[in-house]
């Protein structure tokens, strides 16, 4: 991420305590079966040093994940705040010891009391089958 200007790096590695607007962002990816450009709106993450996307507790299927599975190169659209489309790369994240430590950190920060009421408290045994998805940021072309 050193390639980035600096306002957008630092909307990129927000705090733990960063509200979930903070944490909003657009994704636009190719769908798999259509081949058209797709736009989701979800939620990114920092953890263990890196930029994450996240299906959430109890794991379930999710068309952003297949569509980057199928298609790893999207557009990661900052919108609050900050506005920039970055053009950017997913790896899913399959070992599971990456898996553990960044999941423990995403519950660890969602349990945070900046937001009280808003979220409840989540356990990490719920995260477990989350489809997590790594974030590399390109250079433009």
């Amino acid at each position: 991420m050193s390639h980035l200007p600096v306002r957008i790096r630092r909307a990129i590695e927000i705090t733990p305590a960063a509200g979930a607007r903070e944490r909003i962002i657009d994704l636009t990816t190719l769908g798999r079966r259509t081949g058209r450009s797709r736009r989701n709106e979800i939620f990114f993450y920092r953890a263990a040093g890196a930029t994450y996307l996240c299906s959430g507790a109890n794991g379930t299927a999710t068309d952003w994940h297949a569509n980057l599975l199928a298609n790893p190169d999207f557009t990661f659209h900052l919108k609050n705040g900050i506005r920039a489309d970055l053009p950017a790369r997913a790896t899913p994240v399959t070992d599971p010891a990456e898996r553990q430590a960044v999941l423990a950190e995403i519950v660890a920060d969602l349990n945070q009391p900046h937001d009280p009421g808003t979220i409840r408290p989540t356990r990490l045994e719920d995260w477990a089958d989350s489809r997590l998805m790594r974030i590399s940021f390109r250079h433009r072309p």
